[in-house]
């Protein structure tokens, strides 16, 4: 530090750091504090009840507990507000894990057009970008089928008077997605795809456009903020398409 250099401002920082458990909101705060430019007096809770007392103490619930100048601000959501942050809602809806799974269907279908085919852009690559796409968003799915399940009967037409549907729809996703991914037994394959493409492509569009419904969709499994509307609707009409397209014209040797 020179001379004129200003003096760093310094925070005080409780965080539990234990044998078998380091807070990771107390990381988190560490991090954005010397990030700011403190100084920070980092001060371990080492036990449950050093964490108790400190909690006790302070008349506070949780921990980290961040100091800065004699003024506690709170934990960690409380450290970002205070530098004018923006902090994270749970129950806010966000488009971001479906984009995720469309991102990382496309790069690989991408990716293996270029090495089987010599060229990126092809139309086996919009394939495999429906199909990828398809396992990826099964596979998230079963991640926990009942909860998909409870999620899917809120607004799947089909599913709401025959409830197995809706443990079966993942199954029947992951199953025709990897089928026409390999173009194999086309004869399954296709016609799953455009029943569960068509009966979720209903289901949506009556939910939202005819019930005028605020609802979230299970798109990406029963934990999900995505907002159920016109990208839950455009997966179902990917489905639709990609089995009309093996219709119309026979892939293989393409």
């Amino acid at each position: 530090m020179t001379e004129n250099s200003p003096t760093p401002r310094t925070a005080i920082l409780h965080r539990m750091v234990m044998e078998k458990h380091v807070c990771p909101y107390g990381l988190k705060a560490l991090h954005l504090l010397r990030r700011k430019g403190f100084k920070v007096d980092d001060r371990w809770l080492t036990t449950r009840g050093q964490t108790d007392a400190f909690k006790a103490e302070h008349g506070v619930k949780t921990t980290p507990q961040v100091f800065i100048e004699g003024q506690r601000i709170g934990g960690y959501d409380d450290l970002r507000r205070y530098f004018r942050l923006k902090v994270n809602d749970p129950d806010q809806v966000s488009y971001v894990p479906v984009l995720a799974v469309f991102a990382a269907a496309g790069a690989l279908a991408l990716a293996a057009s270029f090495m089987t085919l010599g060229d990126a852009l092809t139309v086996r690559a919009a394939e495999w970008f429906v199909s990828f796409a398809m396992v990826i968003l099964a596979m998230l799915k079963l991640q926990d089928l009942d909860r998909f399940a409870t999620m899917f009967l809120g607004y799947d037409l089909l599913a709401k008077r025959w409830l197995p549907y809706a443990y079966a729809y993942p199954f029947l996703e992951f199953g025709a997605g990897t089928l026409m991914a390999a173009h194999a037994l086309d004869w399954l394959s296709i016609p799953v795809a455009l029943f569960i493409g068509t009966i979720g492509a209903v289901s949506v569009f009556y939910a939202v456009y005819v019930q005028k419904r605020d609802i979230k969709c299970a798109c990406v499994g029963g934990s999900s903020r995505v907002p159920l509307g016109f990208v839950s609707l455009s997966e179902n009409l990917a489905m639709i398409g990609m089995a009309a397209c093996m219709i119309s014209r026979p892939l293989h040797g393409l």
